[in-house]
């Protein structure tokens, strides 16, 4: 292969890399938060151990990028570039959003300003909507601005109405956001 060719190659992964922000915001809205939403649950409420039920979809995006991989060793190089892209992506969704986010790894680092920051912030306003429907910000690794996803749940009034109805129950919880 010519330097030109993997040229076009890496910037084939980086597309793909783009790209799956995009198949993941779709997967998570549509999915996850649709008939996957047995598996997603378990993101959505406390759990002990280091594993959730949701951990799922990552075997399965590996499985994925697995036969993609087995596929480009058979002397298919576009396609290798394409399991690199999905590979890069699952590698920063694992670091972005288990380890800053979510903070599932041991060390614990809250971002205070800038990309990170907002990308904590609007996650848990993912988390600040109780079940699968009403929730905001679906991406994992862009988040729109805080201050139009606070709107967006304010104008839906899904936010108070759940606080409404948990004042008036015997058992007064707050969500919990993880």
């Amino acid at each position: 292969m010519t330097p030109l060719e993997y040229l076009g190659l890496a910037i084939v992964a980086i597309a793909v890399f783009l790209i799956m922000e995009g198949v993941a915001w779709a997967a998570h809205k549509y999915i996850m938060h649709g008939f996957g939403w047995g598996w997603h649950k378990s993101h959505h409420e406390d759990t002990e151990g280091i594993f959730e039920k949701n951990d799922l979809y990552a075997a399965v995006f590996s499985v994925l990028a697995i036969v993609l991989f087995a596929v480009a060793s058979q002397g298919h190089p576009l396609i290798g570039a394409i399991a690199i892209g999905v590979t890069l992506y699952g590698a920063f969704y694992f670091i972005v959003h288990d380890g800053l986010v979510h903070q599932r790894w041991p060390f614990r680092n809250i971002p205070h300003r800038g990309y990170a920051k907002r990308l904590v912030q609007a996650h848990r306003l993912h988390h600040a909507v109780e079940g699968k429907d009403g929730c905001v910000s679906f991406g994992f690794l862009y988040a729109p601005p805080v201050e139009k996803l606070s709107a967006e749940l304010r104008q839906r009034g899904t936010v108070a109405a759940e606080k409404r109805g948990r004042s008036a129950s015997p058992v007064n919880k707050a969500p919990t956001i993880h």
